[in-house]
C-alpha cells in the first residue's frame, strides 16, 4: 500500500491559494499562459513544479482521442460522484494505493487532474516512481477544464452541469457560471 499523501503548503502557496498570487514577487510566478484566468495562472505557476510533473493544457487534452490517454481523477470519491472528466478513471488522493493503477500499461500517457492541480501532481509524482513513463498533470485540472466550458459527466456518463469545489477558497477559480458549484 502507497504511503499516504500529506497535502502541505508553504506560505507562497497559501498566499497564491487565497487569490493573493499577484502579491507574488515576479521571479516567484511567472504565468504559463495555460489558463485563461491570469490570476488562476500566476496561482497555479506559484504552486506547482513542472520539473516534478510535465504539464499538460486542457487545450492539448481535449484535441487527444479518448483512447489515446489515460485520465486519472486525484480527487476524493465524493467529488469524482459530483462529477468528473468523461473517461477518467478515480484514483483518490489521501487514500490512493498502487492497486488501483496496477492494470495500466507503464509506457501508456497518462494524464492526472484533480481540482487545480497540486494534488495531481502528487499522484504524478508518484505514478513516476511506479515506473510510469508518460505522466502529465493537467494544468489548472478540473477547474480549467470546465472553465473552458468542456464537458463534465456523472458516474453513470450523463452530461451534468456541476462541479465539486473542494472548498470556498480553492472554488474561487471556478468562474464558468453555467457551472454549478457544491461543496
Amino acid at each position: 500500500m502507497m504511503k499516504k499523501l500529506e497535502m502541505k503548503f508553504s506560505l507562497w502557496q497559501w498566499i497564491a491559494l487565497a487569490g493573493l498570487g499577484f502579491l507574488l514577487p515576479a521571479c516567484k510566478a511567472q504565468p504559463t499562459g495555460q489558463v485563461e484566468n491570469v490570476n488562476f495562472d500566476r496561482t497555479l505557476s506559484a504552486m506547482l513544479n513542472e520539473e516534478n510533473v510535465p504539464f499538460m493544457s486542457v487545450a492539448t487534452l481535449k484535441n487527444r482521442s479518448v483512447d489515446s490517454v489515460i485520465l486519472l481523477d486525484a480527487r476524493e470519491k465524493e467529488e469524482y460522484e459530483t462529477s468528473h472528466i468523461p473517461g477518467a478513471i478515480w484514483v483518490g488522493y489521501d487514500d490512493f494505493n498502487a492497486e488501483r493503477v496496477q492494470d495500466i500499461e507503464r509506457g501508456k500517457e497518462v494524464v492526472v487532474y484533480c481540482s487545480v492541480g497540486y494534488r495531481s501532481e502528487k499522484v504524478g509524482e508518484q505514478l513516476l516512481k511506479m515506473g510510469f513513463e508518460d505522466v502529465h498533470n493537467l494544468y489548472g485540472s478540473i477547474f480549467e477544464w470546465a472553465n473552458q466550458s468542456q464537458p463534465l459527466v456523472s458516474p453513470e456518463g450523463d452530461t451534468v452541469q456541476q462541479i465539486h469545489a473542494y472548498n470556498l477558497l480553492w472554488g474561487q477559480w471556478m468562474k464558468n457560471e453555467d457551472i454549478k458549484k457544491k461543496y
